[in-house]
């Protein structure tokens, strides 16, 4: 039984961490070598494209921007750029066209490059055909800049000081509320078991 606990609250905290790692914002450093959009059919794998209403078809396929880029130690790297609409994760990203526009603005090649940070959500997997959504593009000075997460770090404190919160509020709960009642019971069943007990020692 010790061993079903701590595998649930294993499995529990890495979906906590996988959604957490899958939502919130990342950047990579790169340079734009092409950009281009595609026919693709979300119904695939539905859980890792945009809302089919924030596309430019209700359902079913669709052209899907797609931004691809080489970083400084040669990987490459394909986004895609859909917007987000109301929907999750709530970037709230409406302006799909004028980022294609950017990117294609920024490409630039080996001899010449021009190195840009890619705010991203998402992963990418080749084998079920999922991209990381690019939210946002700016051109940096260099492959070796440096940026800090300020909002996923106030994101995740946040978070922190919430769990923590709520774990005292449900500690103080369980030892002033729960504890009472089940020494309680415990204490009536000790009682219900010396009767016992002493009607047999009578009976002898």
């Amino acid at each position: 039984m010790k061993y079903v606990k701590w595998t649930l609250i294993v499995l529990f905290w890495l979906l906590v961490a996988g959604f957490l790692h899958y939502t919130l914002p990342q950047h990579d450093v790169a340079r734009i070598t092409d950009t281009y959009e595609k026919r693709e059919n979300p119904s695939d794998n539905p859980w890792f494209w945009s809302q089919a209403n924030t596309g430019s078809a209700p359902g079913g396929p669709r052209d899907v921007f797609f931004i691809q880029t080489r970083r400084a130690n040669n990987d490459i790297m394909v986004y895609r750029n859909e917007d987000t609409g109301w929907g999750w994760p709530p970037y709230f990203k409406f302006d799909t066209s004028n980022l294609q526009a950017e990117a294609a603005d920024l490409r630039s090649t080996a001899e010449n490059p021009t190195w840009v940070a890619i705010r991203h959500y998402g992963w990418r997997n080749e084998f079920i055909s999922i991209f990381p959504n690019a939210v946002s593009i700016r051109e940096v000075e260099g492959p070796d800049v440096r940026i800090i997460p300020w909002l996923n770090i106030i994101i995740l404190v946040t978070l922190a000081a919430l769990f923590w919160a709520l774990r005292v509020r449900w500690l103080r709960f369980w030892r002033n509320r729960v504890d009472p009642v089940l020494d309680a019971a415990g204490d009536k069943l000790d009682e219900g078991g010396d009767r016992v007990k002493g009607l047999f020692g009578r009976s002898k």
